[in-house]
Protein backbone atom coordinates (compact mmCIF):
# COMPACT_ATOMS: atom_id res chain seq x y z
CA UNK A 1 0.00 0.00 0.00
CA UNK A 2 1.27 3.47 -0.88
CA UNK A 3 1.92 6.07 1.81
CA UNK A 4 -1.07 8.43 2.03
CA UNK A 5 -1.01 11.80 3.75
CA UNK A 6 -4.47 13.37 4.02
CA UNK A 7 -4.81 17.09 4.78
CA UNK A 8 -8.14 18.79 5.47
CA UNK A 9 -8.09 22.54 6.05
CA UNK A 10 -10.04 25.74 6.31
CA UNK A 11 -8.72 29.22 7.14
CA UNK A 12 -8.60 28.52 10.87
CA UNK A 13 -7.56 24.87 11.14
CA UNK A 14 -5.61 22.18 9.29
CA UNK A 15 -5.60 18.51 10.24
CA UNK A 16 -3.02 16.04 8.91
CA UNK A 17 -3.73 12.31 8.79
CA UNK A 18 -1.77 9.23 7.77
CA UNK A 19 -3.36 6.11 6.32
CA UNK A 20 -2.14 3.19 8.43
CA UNK A 21 -2.77 -0.51 7.70
CA UNK A 22 -4.52 -2.45 10.47
CA UNK A 23 -2.21 -4.24 12.88
CA UNK A 24 -4.30 -7.43 12.93
CA UNK A 25 -6.07 -7.74 9.54
CA UNK A 26 -7.86 -10.99 10.49
CA UNK A 27 -9.76 -9.28 13.32
CA UNK A 28 -9.57 -5.52 12.58
CA UNK A 29 -10.98 -3.37 9.81
CA UNK A 30 -8.46 -1.25 7.98
CA UNK A 31 -6.63 0.70 6.80
CA UNK A 32 -7.29 3.52 9.27
CA UNK A 33 -6.77 7.27 9.18
CA UNK A 34 -4.64 8.32 12.13
CA UNK A 35 -4.38 12.03 12.99
CA UNK A 36 -0.77 13.21 13.03
CA UNK A 37 -1.22 16.89 13.70
CA UNK A 38 -3.92 19.49 14.33
CA UNK A 39 -2.72 22.97 13.33
CA UNK A 40 -4.66 26.03 14.44
CA UNK A 41 -4.44 29.55 13.05
CA UNK A 42 -4.75 31.62 16.26
CA UNK A 43 -4.98 34.91 14.38
CA UNK A 44 -8.14 33.87 12.53
CA UNK A 45 -9.74 32.57 15.74
CA UNK A 46 -9.19 35.95 17.39
CA UNK A 47 -12.42 37.86 17.93
CA UNK A 48 -12.90 41.10 15.95
CA UNK A 49 -12.60 43.26 19.09
CA UNK A 50 -9.12 41.84 19.80
CA UNK A 51 -7.94 42.09 16.20
CA UNK A 52 -9.26 45.56 15.31
CA UNK A 53 -9.89 48.55 17.55
CA UNK A 54 -13.27 49.19 15.94
CA UNK A 55 -15.28 46.01 15.46
CA UNK A 56 -17.62 47.61 12.93
CA UNK A 57 -16.20 48.36 9.52
CA UNK A 58 -17.16 50.61 6.69
CA UNK A 59 -19.03 53.66 8.03
CA UNK A 60 -17.85 57.04 9.24
CA UNK A 61 -19.44 60.41 9.92
CA UNK A 62 -18.38 63.64 8.28
CA UNK A 63 -17.42 66.45 10.66
CA UNK A 64 -20.15 68.84 11.71
CA UNK A 65 -23.04 66.36 11.50
CA UNK A 66 -22.42 65.69 7.81
CA UNK A 67 -23.75 62.59 6.11
CA UNK A 68 -22.37 59.14 6.82
CA UNK A 69 -19.91 57.81 4.28
CA UNK A 70 -18.47 54.40 3.59
CA UNK A 71 -14.81 53.48 3.59
CA UNK A 72 -12.71 50.40 3.14
CA UNK A 73 -10.38 49.59 6.03
CA UNK A 74 -9.01 46.54 4.13
CA UNK A 75 -10.10 43.99 6.71
CA UNK A 76 -10.76 41.37 4.06
CA UNK A 77 -7.23 41.77 2.64
CA UNK A 78 -5.81 41.51 6.14
CA UNK A 79 -7.79 38.33 6.80
CA UNK A 80 -6.65 36.89 3.46
CA UNK A 81 -3.01 37.59 4.36
CA UNK A 82 -3.48 35.80 7.71
CA UNK A 83 -4.88 32.79 5.82
CA UNK A 84 -2.00 32.90 3.32
CA UNK A 85 0.55 32.82 6.18
CA UNK A 86 -1.30 29.89 7.73
CA UNK A 87 -1.26 28.08 4.36
CA UNK A 88 2.54 28.56 4.16
CA UNK A 89 3.03 27.18 7.70
CA UNK A 90 0.74 24.26 6.89
CA UNK A 91 2.62 23.57 3.64
CA UNK A 92 5.90 23.41 5.58
CA UNK A 93 4.44 20.79 7.92
CA UNK A 94 3.00 18.82 4.98
CA UNK A 95 6.39 18.80 3.23
CA UNK A 96 8.10 17.62 6.43
CA UNK A 97 5.64 14.73 6.87
CA UNK A 98 5.96 13.72 3.19
CA UNK A 99 9.76 13.77 3.37
CA UNK A 100 9.77 11.73 6.58
CA UNK A 101 7.40 9.08 5.21
CA UNK A 102 8.72 8.97 1.65
CA UNK A 103 6.97 10.15 -1.47
CA UNK A 104 3.48 8.82 -1.88
CA UNK A 105 0.03 10.29 -2.23
CA UNK A 106 -1.10 13.61 -0.81
CA UNK A 107 -4.85 14.12 -0.55
CA UNK A 108 -5.70 17.80 -0.06
CA UNK A 109 -9.26 18.79 0.83
CA UNK A 110 -10.04 22.44 1.54
CA UNK A 111 -12.51 25.11 0.53
CA UNK A 112 -11.50 26.60 -2.81
CA UNK A 113 -9.69 29.74 -1.57
CA UNK A 114 -7.61 27.83 0.99
CA UNK A 115 -6.95 25.06 -1.55
CA UNK A 116 -5.47 27.64 -3.93
CA UNK A 117 -3.28 29.08 -1.17
CA UNK A 118 -2.06 25.61 -0.16
CA UNK A 119 -1.37 24.69 -3.79
CA UNK A 120 0.76 27.82 -4.23
CA UNK A 121 2.61 27.27 -0.95
CA UNK A 122 3.30 23.59 -1.74
CA UNK A 123 4.45 24.16 -5.32
CA UNK A 124 8.18 24.17 -4.55
CA UNK A 125 8.08 22.05 -1.38
CA UNK A 126 6.66 18.75 -2.67
CA UNK A 127 9.11 15.85 -2.94
CA UNK A 128 9.38 14.57 -6.51
CA UNK A 129 7.15 11.62 -7.24
CA UNK A 130 4.38 12.72 -4.89
CA UNK A 131 0.93 12.28 -6.41
CA UNK A 132 -1.49 15.05 -5.36
CA UNK A 133 -5.26 14.52 -5.26
CA UNK A 134 -7.28 17.69 -4.61
CA UNK A 135 -10.84 18.06 -3.37
CA UNK A 136 -12.39 21.52 -3.28
CA UNK A 137 -14.55 21.05 -0.18
CA UNK A 138 -14.17 21.76 3.52
CA UNK A 139 -13.98 18.40 5.32
CA UNK A 140 -12.10 19.68 8.37
CA UNK A 141 -14.99 19.04 10.77
CA UNK A 142 -15.36 15.31 9.94
CA UNK A 143 -14.04 12.64 12.27
CA UNK A 144 -11.46 10.18 10.84
CA UNK A 145 -14.00 7.45 9.99
CA UNK A 146 -16.36 9.89 8.23
CA UNK A 147 -13.45 11.48 6.40
CA UNK A 148 -12.11 8.12 5.25
CA UNK A 149 -15.54 6.96 4.05
CA UNK A 150 -16.12 10.22 2.15
CA UNK A 151 -12.72 10.22 0.43
CA UNK A 152 -12.90 6.50 -0.38
CA UNK A 153 -16.37 6.97 -1.93
CA UNK A 154 -14.86 9.66 -4.21
CA UNK A 155 -11.96 7.35 -5.15
CA UNK A 156 -9.31 9.54 -3.52
CA UNK A 157 -8.04 6.70 -1.29
CA UNK A 158 -8.56 2.98 -0.70
CA UNK A 159 -11.68 2.01 1.27
CA UNK A 160 -11.66 0.42 4.69
CA UNK A 161 -11.94 -3.35 4.42
CA UNK A 162 -13.73 -5.60 6.89
CA UNK A 163 -11.71 -8.08 9.00
CA UNK A 164 -10.29 -10.84 6.81
CA UNK A 165 -10.85 -13.70 9.25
Amino acid sequence: MQNYLVVVADGARARLFELVPSELPPIESGPNLVELEDLVNPEIDTKGRDLWSNIKSGRGRAPGEGPAHGYDDHRESHREELERRFARRTAERIAEHLARRGAGVLVLAAESRMLGMLRAALEIRLPSGTKVIERSEDLSKLNPLELHAHLAKEGAMPPRLPPQG
